[in-house]
């Protein structure tokens, strides 16, 4: 079978498929990069850095890369609109935005002529979105790792979105195989956004043992957390995430503000930075839904040319 072209705004990537931008400090230069080369669309999770380190990561990842790199970026975030205006000044190709909806962006991205890519969980958003000038969405599915912003699954999301709107549409939420592919082209989708997946390849900037865990993990180990941004999210079961779900988790003595909104009840910063950086027992682990489909680290290019070999190799029925 071949894979269906994607077309955001009038960027064309080789393969229809977009690495999901985790935070805190997973989907950095070297993950975006090997994306990009090996024909998806990289993304670079911009929201934990400030505006200087962002317009280091998208340098370094055009140094490394001649395909297309973009970021994602929390709308919750409190300097969102400066690490928004500060990737457009170093001309990123496209900005992913989600957790929140902001109208101000559209604008921001059509004054620069970049593609914006906002990531939705209904029809009625998706249709706003449109309307505002969005390039394609993201129709993310309660399948998802992190953050989640409904609890409809993405095989009921997409096709309602599909049929309400008339620019890409690019599923999320639990996308890990070659099956989980052909499922979402089969539901109308244009392109697929991959997270967990890319977060244990190579690149991805976790430590060793954050990717051991997700090698270990079983659908036995997922949670759902409630997060202080304000949202649910899923997570693989630790001794922290038993901490939050008992209510003995410890709140910030210090807080840094990088929320707009948050409830305290723990620093989510810094439980993520603990988990990127090994220290597991104190880490808050985003994971997808179906973790254990995930056997082996392998580099993000062969991920991707594995994934393209196999799906063609599909016989039309």
């Amino acid at each position: 079978m071949k894979l269906p072209v994607l077309r955001v705004g009038g960027l064309i990537p080789k393969y229809p498929i977009i690495q999901g931008g985790m935070a805190i400090r997973i989907s950095t230069f070297q993950l975006a990069a090997a994306v990009a080369n090996a024909g998806g669309i990289g993304i670079i999770a911009a929201t934990s850095l400030d505006e200087t380190e962002l317009k280091g990561e998208i340098r370094k990842a055009r140094e490394k890369s001649k395909g297309i790199i973009g970021i994602n970026i929390m709308f919750a975030a409190t300097r969102f609109k400066e690490l928004v205006c500060a990737a457009l000044e170093e001309g990123i190709d496209l900005i992913i935005q989600g957790a929140g909806f902001s109208r101000d962006i559209f604008r921001w991205c059509a004054e620069a002529k970049t593609p914006l890519v906002p990531i939705v969980s209904t029809a009625k958003l998706a249709r706003i979105s449109e309307s505002l000038g969005a390039a394609a969405v993201v129709v993310e599915g309660k399948e998802a790792g992190g953050h989640l912003g409904t609890d409809q699954s993405m095989r009921i999301l997409v096709p309602e979105v599909k049929a309400a709107i008339s620019i890409p549409v690019i599923a999320a939420g639990g996308i890990v195989d070659t099956g989980d592919l052909q499922e979402a082209f089969s539901l109308g989708a244009d392109g697929v956004q991959m997270g967990i997946r890319f977060a244990a390849s190579e690149e991805a900037n976790g430590a060793p043992a954050l990717k051991e865990a997700y090698l270990r993990a079983t659908a036995e180990d997922i949670v759902i957390i409630q997060s202080p941004v304000g949202l649910p999210g899923r997570a693989i079961r630790n001794k922290f995430t038993d901490e939050i779900l008992s209510g003995k988790v410890k709140s910030p003595q210090i807080c840094e503000g990088c929320l707009k909104k948050c409830t305290a009840t723990f620093c989510i910063k810094e439980a993520l930075i603990n988990a990127q950086q090994g220290n597991l027992d104190q880490g808050l682990i985003f994971s997808g839904q179906y973790i254990e489909k995930i056997t082996e680290i392998l580099p993000a290019g062969k991920m991707i040319s594995d994934l393209v070999k196999e799906y063609e190799e599909i016989e039309e029925m």
